[in-house]
C-alpha cells in the first residue's frame, strides 16, 4: 500500500518515464496526466493515468483532483515536467509568435498544475514542488532565444514559490538539464557525442531526492543535472 502521490506531468516523455519509473520503485502512487487516451486503473505497478490538457485550468485541476482523490495517499509532491523545444533564427528573425509559444508549452502548465496543487500540498502538512528548467536558461546559445527565457521563467517562477510557500511547508526546487539522453534527441543529433549526455534515469534520481523527505532543508536551489556534455 502507498501513503503518499506525487503528480507528474509530462510522465510519458523520455525523461517522464524515468521519473515515473523511480516514484513507483519507491512505493509512491503516481498520477499522471496525458492529453489524449482512456483513463484506467492502475496496474498493480503503474501509475493512475488521467486524461487532462495542461494548457487549462480545467484540466490542470482535474489531473490535481485525480491525484488527490485518496485520502490514504494524500498528494505530497509534484514534478512538473512538460515542456518543448524549438530552435530558430536569431532574435531578429523569430516571430513574436514562436517566442510566445515557447513560453505557452513550458510555463503555462508548470504555473497552472502548481496553482491547482498548492492549497491541497499545504493541507496535507507540506510537500515538494520540483521544477524542470535548462542549462540554457543561465547558458543561452544562439537561435533558441524563446526556449531559454521560457526555461528562465520557470526558474524564476520555481522560486517564487519556494519564498511564498517556505512558511507553509511546501518547498521548491528547480533542475537544471543539459542534454538529455533520449531516443528523440539521439535521432536529432546523431553525429554528437551521446556519452556526454546526461541519462534519464540519472535526472530522475535528482527529482526523487527533492521531492522526497531527505532533501528537507532544500527550497529554492536550482541544481545543474549537466552529465558531461
Amino acid at each position: 500500500m502507498t501513503d503518499r502521490t506525487v503528480l507528474v506531468t509530462g510522465g510519458t516523455g523520455g525523461l517522464g518515464g524515468a521519473v515515473t519509473a523511480a516514484f513507483l520503485r519507491a512505493g509512491w502512487r503516481v498520477v499522471v496526466p496525458e492529453r489524449e487516451g482512456g483513463e484506467t486503473a492502475p496496474e498493480p505497478s503503474g501509475p493512475v493515468r488521467v486524461v487532462a490538457d495542461l494548457l487549462t485550468p480545467e484540466g490542470a485541476t482535474r489531473a490535481v483532483t485525480v491525484a488527490t482523490a485518496e485520502a490514504a495517499a494524500p498528494l505530497r509532491a509534484v514534478v512538473n515536467l512538460v515542456g518543448g523545444y524549438a530552435s530558430g533564427g536569431l532574435v531578429h528573425e523569430t516571430p513574436v509568435e514562436e517566442f510566445e509559444r515557447m513560453l505557452r508549452i513550458n510555463l503555462r502548465p508548470t504555473y497552472l498544475v502548481t496553482q491547482a496543487a498548492l492549497p491541497h500540498l499545504v493541507a496535507a502538512g507540506g510537500g515538494a514542488v520540483v521544477c524542470v528548467s535548462a542549462r540554457a536558461a543561465v547558458a543561452p546559445f544562439p537561435g533558441a532565444a524563446g526556449y531559454a527565457t521560457a526555461k528562465a521563467a520557470v526558474q524564476a517562477f520555481a522560486n517564487a514559490v519556494a519564498v511564498e510557500y517556505r512558511t507553509r511547508g511546501v518547498r521548491c526546487n528547480t533542475v537544471l538539464p543539459s542534454v538529455i539522453d533520449t531516443p528523440a534527441n539521439r535521432a536529432a543529433q546523431p553525429e554528437a557525442d551521446h556519452r556526454r549526455w546526461v541519462p534519464p534515469a540519472e535526472i530522475a534520481s535528482v527529482i526523487h531526492f527533492l521531492a522526497g523527505e531527505e532533501s528537507a532543508p532544500t527550497s529554492g536551489a536550482s541544481v545543474p543535472v549537466y552529465g558531461r556534455a
